[in-house]
């Protein structure tokens, strides 16, 4: 849904047309269905290592698509999407030196609020509800990105930490 989900977006070109709200609802399904697949295999006891790997990695194509976009679009500014980046594909990195030694790393609590924050904020951010409801949205869309951004940064950190710990009971 990924690429469907840029081309609508870029397409719409910060019209906030049809395209636009299109893309925000594609952005909606697939980050829901992403939730759902995780509480279906909880459910069912079908998790599995892979999973644990991928799922996240798929939570990052999504979200990071989102923000890039709206980057290009002059509707967030760089720095956000590069430390968001630069924390996703960091701990991405970090889970698959960690799998080399045999430990999968899965979401922590904290990194699920993360990208439930994410998910909103974002969502938020793609459906021009300020063309409904005014101006005030932006305030709106400011502040839950903003909390976003902070527990993006807070569970990165908590992840580190959690690994200094495990590297020096282990020596």
């Amino acid at each position: 849904m990924i690429p469907l989900f840029v081309w609508m977006l870029l397409l719409d070109d910060g019209q906030d047309g049809a395209l636009r709200w299109w893309a925000a609802v594609v952005f909606i399904v697939a980050i829901a269905t992403d939730g759902i697949d995780g509480y279906i295999a909880r459910r069912y006891n079908l998790v599995t290592d892979l999973g644990k790997l991928l799922d996240p990695i798929a939570d990052k194509g999504l979200t990071g698509a989102a923000l890039i976009c709206l980057a290009i679009l002059a509707e967030l500014p760089w720095w956000v999407v590069v430390l968001v980046l630069v924390r996703e594909i960091g701990i991405t990195v970090w889970r698959f030196v960690e799998l080399r030694k045999g430990l999968v790393i899965p979401a922590s609590r904290g990194g699920k609020l993360k990208t439930l924050a994410q998910a909103v904020a974002i969502s938020l951010a793609l459906l021009p509800l300020w063309t409904v409801f005014g101006d005030w949205v932006h305030w709106l869309n400011g502040i839950t990105m903003t909390i976003a951004v902070l527990l993006t940064v807070l569970s990165g950190l908590d992840y580190l930490i959690q690994s200094r710990r495990q590297n020096q009971t282990a020596v």
